[in-house]
C-alpha cells in the first residue's frame, strides 16, 4: 500500500505541477493530453531496485504512442471504422507491452485510455504534434517526481514480496493480444451501434475484465467495475452539477488519483467508484466544459456495462475447460463458506 499511495502523489504532484501552467499558457487547448502524462508516475511501483526509472520512461513512451498514432491516423482520415480496428490493435499490443515491461499495475488500462482520449477531430499535422508534445512533455515531468522521491519507495526484501506480472511465452503473448484486441473490437463496436459517443470507453471495459489470470477473477472484476462506475458516475453528476472551476478539477483530479491507488488494490469496486470520477474529470478538463456531465454520465455507465458484458461473454468463450472447472469449483466453495 505504500508504493500504490506513493504511485498515486507522485501522479498527483505531476499533475499539481503541470497541469496550472499548461492552463495559463498560450496551449491551454492541451491541457487534457497534458493530464494524460502525469500517469506515467503510475507504473512501475513495485520494480526492484532502480528498475522503476526505466519503467516510468517507457511508460511515458507508450503513453505518447498511443495519443499520437491515434491522432495521426484521423488527420490522415481515417474512418471510424478503421480508428475503432485501430483501438483493437492498440488494446492488444499494450496488454503485451505492459507484461513484457514489467510495467505492474494499472496495465494497459492507462495508454487504452490514452488512446481513446485521442479519438477527436484533429485539424493538422502540427495538432498531432501538439498533443504528442503536452503528453510526452508532462511524462517526463512525472519520471522527474518519480526519481526525486524514490528514496520514499519501499524495496522488496525478506518478509515482504510484491506482486508480478505472469511470465508467458511468444505465442502465449500472441493469443492474449488476439484475444484482448477481439474483445474491445466488439465492445466497442457493440456500444457505437447503441449509439455511444465514447466506444473507446467500452473497449476498455472488455479489457478490464478480460486481462485477470483466473476465470472466476474475471467474473467478479465485470460484477465489480459496473457498480462501482455506477456510483462513481454519479458523484461525477454532482460535481459537475455544481460548476466547479478548472482550479478545482485539477484539485479533485489529484485527490482522485491518490486515494484511488491506496484503495483499488484491496477492494475493486470502491476503486471504481473513485476512477470514474477522475477518468470522467480528465475528459471534462480536456473538452473545456463542452461536454456536458448530462451527456457524460450516462455515457460512461451504457460503455461500461456494454464493455463488462462484452468481455464476460468472451472471457467463458475463449476459456479452457480447466478455466471453467476452476470457477465451477471456486463457485462451490463460496456457496459453502
Amino acid at each position: 500500500m505504500r508504493n500504490s499511495a506513493l504511485a498515486g502523489m507522485q501522479a498527483a504532484l505531476t499533475g499539481v505541477i503541470a497541469l496550472p501552467l499548461v492552463y495559463l499558457s498560450p496551449w491551454s487547448h492541451l491541457i487534457g493530453y497534458a493530464s494524460l502524462g502525469t500517469l506515467a508516475a503510475l507504473f512501475g511501483r513495485f520494480a526492484q531496485g532502480t528498475g522503476r526509472n526505466r519503467i516510468v520512461l517507457a511508460s511515458g513512451f507508450w503513453q505518447t504512442f498511443a495519443v499520437l498514432s491515434v491522432s495521426a491516423a484521423i488527420w490522415l482520415g481515417a474512418p471510424f471504422a478503421v480508428q475503432l480496428l485501430l483501438l483493437a490493435v492498440l488494446c492488444g499490443l499494450f496488454a503485451v507491452v505492459a507484461v513484457q515491461g514489467k510495467f505492474g499495475p494499472p496495465g494497459p488500462l492507462i495508454f487504452i485510455f490514452a488512446a481513446g482520449a485521442s479519438m477527436s477531430e484533429v485539424q493538422s499535422w502540427q495538432a498531432v504534434l501538439e498533443r504528442g508534445a503536452a503528453t510526452a512533455g508532462v511524462a517526463a515531468l512525472a519520471w522527474v517526481v518519480c526519481v526525486l522521491t524514490e528514496f520514499i519507495r519501499q524495496q522488496a526484501r525478506d518478509g515482504i514480496s510484491f506482486p508480478a506480472d505472469p511470465v508467458r511465452s511468444p505465442r502465449q503473448h500472441l493469443v492474449v493480444a488476439m484475444r484482448i484486441g477481439s474483445g474491445a473490437l466488439a465492445a466497442a463496436c457493440a456500444a457505437k451501434v447503441m449509439g455511444a459517443h465514447f466506444p473507446a470507453w467500452a473497449a476498455m471495459g472488455a479489457v478490464a475484465v478480460m486481462q485477470g489470470a483466473h476465470l472466476h477473477t474475471n467474473m467478479h472484476r465485470a460484477l465489480q467495475r459496473m457498480l462501482g462506475t455506477v456510483l462513481g458516475a454519479g458523484l461525477v453528476w454532482l460535481i459537475l452539477s455544481c460548476g466547479p472551476s478548472v482550479w478545482v478539477l485539477i484539485a479533485l483530479i489529484a485527490i482522485f488519483q491518490v486515494v484511488t491507488e491506496i484503495v483499488i488494490g484491496s477492494n475493486y469496486a470502491l476503486g471504481q467508484i473513485l476512477v470514474t470520477p477522475m477518468a470522467l474529470l480528465m475528459t471534462y478538463l480536456a473538452s473545456h466544459g463542452e461536454a456536458a456531465s448530462a451527456q457524460l454520465v450516462p455515457e460512461r455507465v451504457l460503455d461500461t456495462l456494454v464493455g463488462a458484458v462484452v468481455g464476460m461473454l468472451l472471457a467463458v468463450v475463449c476459456s479452457t475447460l480447466e478455466d471453467r472447472a476452476s470457477l465451477a469449483r471456486h463457485l462451490v466453495s463460496s456457496e459453502q463458506n
